[in-house]
C-alpha cells in the first residue's frame, strides 16, 4: 500500500491532491479507522490504570496500613519509588522511557515497538505514584508506536511515508478526548508538528478521522464501565462579564509574567535534566523524595492536601475554580511555588506530559491575581491557562483553545483577554530563550 509515491532526489515532491485521489490513500483511511478502535480502547485503559494506580497508593495502601486517612509525609517515600522504577526503567529498557518532557512537546517521530513496554512502565510509575506531568506525551507515543506496529504486521512492504501517516493517526486517536475535544487533541498534534500548505491537509484527514472515532469510543467506554471518558471538563464555570479595560491590563501583566515563569522552570529543568542523566537511578529517586517533600511542605503549611501539589493537576482544575473562595492569595502563592518547583523536578527526570501542570499553574496565578481589583476570577482563570501553557509549550493557537473551550460558552467572552496574553507571553518567551533555541517556534 502506498499513500505517496516515492520522490527521486531532486525532483519535485508529490502533489498532494494527486496523492489524496489515489487509491492508496482510500485504504489508508479505511485502515485508520479500523486501528483507530483498539488504539482509543488501549488509550482508554491505559488513563484508567493511572487512574486505579493513583488512588490505590494514595488513599488505599495508607488505610490498609492502618493509618486513619492518608499522612501528610506519604509522598516522600511513594515519590522515591516512583524514581527508583522510573530510573531502573530508562537505563535498561530500550527507548529511555519516551521523550523527555523538559524538552517541550517535541515530535521526533513514532516509537520502535521495542521501546513501547518502556514508555508504558516509565509513564505508569511516574504518573501513578504522584509526578508532575500529565499523560498527553505517552499516550502519543504509544498510539502512535502501536499503529505502525500493528500496520506493518498486516503490511509488511508499507512504504515509509504511509507509515508515518498511519502513526499519526494512531497518535490522534490516543489523545482524542484527554483534552475535552477530537478537534483540540488534532490541534496540538498538527501544531507541534509543524506542518502546512496542502500536505498537512493530506495528513489531518487521517487524524480527524482517527480522532472522531478515538473520541466515539472513550465516550462508549466511560458510559459502559462507569468510570467517565478521563477528558478535561470544568463542571461548573462561573459567569463572567464582558472584558474591561482593565481585564487588558491584567492579561498584559499575567503574560508577562508566565514568560518568565515559565522560562525559570523550563531552565531549571533542563538544568537539573543534565545532573539527572549522569547518575541516573539515584537522582530520580532524590528528584522523587524532593517532589514529596514539597507537598509534604504545601501540607503542613496550610492544611491542604498534599495531592493539590501532586500529579498533573487535571481533576484539580475545577474544583480549583469552583471553591476560589477557600483559597486565600497567600495559600494560592504558596501552592504555586511548590508545584511550580515540583514540575521542574518533574519534567528533569521522569516521563509525562507537560500541559496540564502548565494549565494548573496558570490557572492558580490568574486566581491569585484575581483578589486585586479589576480582575474576575474566570476571567483570571482563563487568561492564566493560556498565558502559562504558550511558555511551556510555544504553541500558541493550541493554548488559546485549551483556555476557552475548556469554559465553555463563558470562553468566547474571554477570548479576546486569552489572545492578548498569549501573545505577550509568547513574545517574551522568544526574546528570553537562547539565540539558538529562538530560531524554533514550535518544536519539531
Amino acid at each position: 500500500m502506498s499513500a505517496e509515491p516515492v520522490t527521486e532526489p531532486g525532483a519535485q515532491p508529490p502533489d498532494p491532491l494527486t496523492v489524496a485521489r489515489t487509491r492508496g490513500y482510500v485504504v489508508l483511511l479505511i485502515m485508520v479507522a479500523i486501528l483507530g478502535v483498539p488504539i482509543s480502547a488501549a488509550a482508554f485503559g491505559f488513563l484508567a490504570l493511572v487512574h486505579e494506580l493513583q488512588s490505590l497508593t494514595y488513599e488505599d495502601l495508607p488505610r490498609a496500613l492502618g493509618f486513619d486517612g492518608t499522612p501528610s509525609w506519604w509522598p516522600v517515600p511513594l515519590l522515591a519509588v516512583a524514581g527508583l522504577l522510573v530510573g531502573l526503567t530508562i537505563q535498561h529498557l530500550p527507548g529511555i522511557g519516551g521523550h523527555k518532557p523538559a524538552e517541550g512537546m517535541v515530535q521526533t517521530g513514532p516509537a520502535a515497538a521495542a521501546e513501547l513496554p518502556g514508555i508504558a512502565l516509565a509513564a505508569l510509575a511516574s504518573l501513578g505514584l504522584g509526578a508532575v506531568l500529565g499523560p498527553e506525551a505517552p499516550l502519543i507515543a504509544l498510539g502512535g508506536g502501536l499503529a505502525l506496529y500493528a500496520v506493518r504486521l498486516l503490511k509488511p512492504g508499507i512504504e515509509p511515508s504511509a507509515g508515518a501517516m498511519v502513526a499519526a493517526a494512531g497518535s490522534f486517536a490516543a489523545v482524542s478526548a484527554l483534552l475535552g475535544s477530537p478537534l483540540l487533541g488534532a490541534f496540538l498534534l498538527m501544531e507541534a508538528s509543524g506542518l502546512a500548505g496542502m500536505m498537512l491537509g493530506l495528513v489531518l484527514v487521517p487524524g480527524l478521522l482517527a480522532s472522531g472515532i478515538g473520541s466515539l469510543i472513550f465516550i462508549g467506554l466511560g458510559s459502559w464501565t462507569g468510570l467517565g471518558t478521563y477528558s478535561l471538563t470544568l463542571p461548573h464555570v462561573p459567569h463572567t462579564p464582558d472584558p474591561t479595560f482593565a481585564e487588558f491590563g491584567w492579561a498584559i501583566v499575567l503574560g508577562a509574567a508566565a514568560a518568565f515563569a515559565g522560562t525559570g522552570i523550563r531552565r531549571l529543568s533542563l538544568s537539573l535534566q543534565e545532573w539527572v542523566e549522569r547518575r541516573r537511578v539515584i537522582a530520580t529517586v532524590g528528584m522523587g523524595v524532593t517532589v514529596g517533600v514539597l507537598a509534604l511542605l504545601y501540607a503542613e503549611s496550610t492544611g491542604g492536601d498534599a495531592s493539590e501539589v501532586l500529579y498533573s493537576g487535571q481533576d484539580a482544575l475545577g474544583g480549583l475554580l469552583a471553591e476560589d473562595a477557600a483559597y486565600s492569595a497567600g495559600t494560592l502563592l504558596l501552592l504555586i511555588t511548590c508545584k511550580a518547583l515540583a514540575y521542574s523536578v518533574s519534567l528533569s527526570s521522569f516521563r509525562g506530559g507537560p500541559i496540564f501542570p502548565s494549565m494548573f499553574l496558570g490557572a492558580a496565578g490568574g486566581l491569585a491575581l484575581s483578589h486585586l481589583p479589576g480582575l474576575n476570577a474566570t476571567s483570571g482563570f482563563a487568561i492564566g491557562i493560556g498565558a502559562m501553557c504558550v511558555a511551556m509549550l510555544k504553541l500558541p493557537m493550541t493554548s488559546v483553545l485549551l483556555a476557552t473551550l475548556l469554559l465553555g460558552s463563558e470562553g468566547i467572552t474571554v477570548m479576546p483577554l486569552v489572545i492578548v496574553s498569549v501573545v505577550v507571553s509568547y513574545v517574551i518567551t522568544l526574546r528570553l530563550a537562547p539565540p539558538a533555541a529562538a530560531t524554533h517556534t514550535a518544536p519539531r
